[in-house]
């Protein structure tokens, strides 16, 4: 049987990374995965486990939404080069998505409308913040950007939004699942279809390692090879 509508969904901006599959919106499967593993990669096999589980396989994938970060570098990295790989594959297009946005599109508790800040941690003392509003119906409607600022004001800045506070680090403690691409339909729309040979992640700040390379070198670090 040839299935139509299967959305693969893909996650990894937090210290987990999540997968889910939607048919025709609706969700069939979901699994969460540690993505700090000594041994060996753990995604990319509980992803197609995931795929079996709602009865596809990857031939059968119309699409794949990818959580576009910002938040953890390596994590990102994997997974948005897990995502490309397959729509190589496959031929399906890939679409990004903000992963701050999937916070709030992940958990049912949000679906009564308004406006959410979500947060995530972006060491350093600071947070990734973004101003996600839902609709009446659920569904996110926008997903405004705000950048990175201290974590001791991000309750002041809630308020002075009139958003309430979200994100793994809050009160209100929800991580980024790849469930949440089920509320974001209109914004993939909106985002649209990524360039497989240029899209990556947005990864917020570099990789702490980066930093002290390139301060020791003097010079950026050539993520495509090793420096000398």
């Amino acid at each position: 049987m040839v299935m139509t509508g299967v959305t693969l969904a893909l996650d990894a901006a937090a210290s987990a990374g999540t997968i889910a599959v939607l048919v025709d919106g609706m969700l069939c499967a979901e699994r969460t995965v540690e993505m700090k593993s000594a041994g060996r990669e753990l995604f990319f096999p509980q992803l197609l486990e995931v795929v079996r589980e709602a009865g596809a396989t990857p031939r059968d994938l119309a699409r794949i939404v990818c959580g576009a970060g910002p938040g953890s570098f390596t994590a990102l990295r994997v997974v948005g080069a897990i995502a490309k790989g397959l729509c190589e594959g496959t031929g399906c297009s890939l679409y990004g998505v903000p992963s701050l946005a999937l916070i709030v599109a992940g958990d049912e508790r949000t679906r009564g409308g308004g406006r959410w800040l979500a947060t995530l941690d972006a060491m350093r003392g600071d947070r990734y913040l973004a101003l996600v509003t839902v609709a009446a119906n659920g569904e996110i409607s926008d997903v405004e950007s705000m950048g990175l600022a201290p974590a001791a004001g991000v309750a002041e800045r809630a308020a002075l939004l009139g958003a309430t506070l979200i994100g793994p680090d809050e009160a209100l403690a929800v991580a980024p699942h790849a469930r949440g691409v089920a509320r974001c339909d209109a914004l993939v729309g909106t985002i649209g279809a990524a360039d497989l040979a240029s899209w990556e992640p947005v990864y917020g700040r570099l990789a702490e390692a980066q930093v002290k390379w390139e301060a020791t070198h003097g010079r950026p670090l050539a993520l495509d090879r090793l420096a000398p």
